[in-house]
């Protein structure tokens, strides 16, 4: 059994605050050990249930933020970025299963500190007229190459993002939103426990989970936190204007969008 794991940090348990996620933040060193040992006890559950192979993507910010020396040692580990398919890169149809660590809700909705892919750009991402944050739109790059994902960890409220895509996924919720920079969270060595037994569960019966898919074409609209970031993603070939905050394209394949969309917000980011 060969399984991927994606890892963020705003869903760990213990984290709630940009100096927690920020690359200079004066906690963020200690967030990196709360979300490696998160990944860790994800990895330990896939081994006990049976896993022979597994990579790990690190999948926040700059994407170098697990410690790779105190990673469980049967693990591979991406590191760095940029990356093709950014948080899922890595994947293709040989996985069995995907599990995703420490995620977070989308942009707009309630959920510790949600956002969809970066916060100072983004306002909403959707896809054939449905709105999905950074859970959906990586579970539609794993349903391109049929591996469901099958398992994720993090607040209640991305409990329910998450099944609104998989309805049957399973799921350990390491602490409760309160706002958006506050929640009321488990122990560190509860939510371990919860992860590991979690991903154990979800495991043993992942055929029983369908990939997340949608039919093509895929109509993708970005709308964006102010119109500059729109004027700068408008010079793509490919985008249309909306209206004032917001670009369009449509494609017949998953991946190009999800890379088109990447490609856009990186755009935007250059200017924000």
């Amino acid at each position: 059994m060969k399984i991927f794991i994606s890892a963020d940090i705003e869903g760990v348990s213990g984290v709630v605050h940009g100096e927690h996620t920020s690359r200079d933040g004066r906690e963020h060193d200690y967030a990196r050990r709360l979300m490696t040992e998160e990944v860790n006890a994800c990895i330990q559950g896939a081994l006990e249930a049976g896993a022979e192979k597994i990579v790990v993507n690190d999948s926040h910010g700059t994407m170098r933020n697990l410690y790779h020396e105190q990673l469980q040692t049967k693990a591979e580990l991406i590191l760095g970025s940029p990356k093709k398919l950014a948080m899922m890169e890595g994947i293709d149809a040989d996985f069995d299963a995907v599990l995703f660590v420490g995620y977070h809700t989308k942009m707009g909705d309630n959920g510790i500190l949600n956002h969809t892919f970066n916060g100072r750009v983004v306002r909403s991402i959707k896809i054939n007229g449905v709105e999905l944050g950074e859970f959906g739109l990586n579970a539609l790059v794993a349903g391109h190459f049929g591996v469901p994902v099958i398992f994720v960890s993090g607040c209640n409220l991305l409990a329910v993002e998450a099944a609104k895509c998989v309805p049957n996924i399973h799921q350990a919720v390491v602490k409760q939103t309160i706002s958006r920079t506050t929640a009321l969270n488990v122990h560190p060595a509860e939510a371990r426990a919860l992860i590991k037994e979690g991903t154990k569960k979800a495991l043993q019966n992942y055929e029983a989970i369908q990939p997340f898919t949608m039919a093509p074409p895929y109509a993708v609209q970005v709308t964006f936190l102010h119109t500059g970031l729109a004027d700068a993603v408008e010079i793509l070939p490919i985008v249309t204007r909306v209206d004032p905050l917001t670009i369009s394209f449509t494609t017949d394949n998953v991946l190009a969008s999800y890379q088109l969309i990447r490609s856009a917000i990186m755009m935007a980011a250059s200017i924000s």
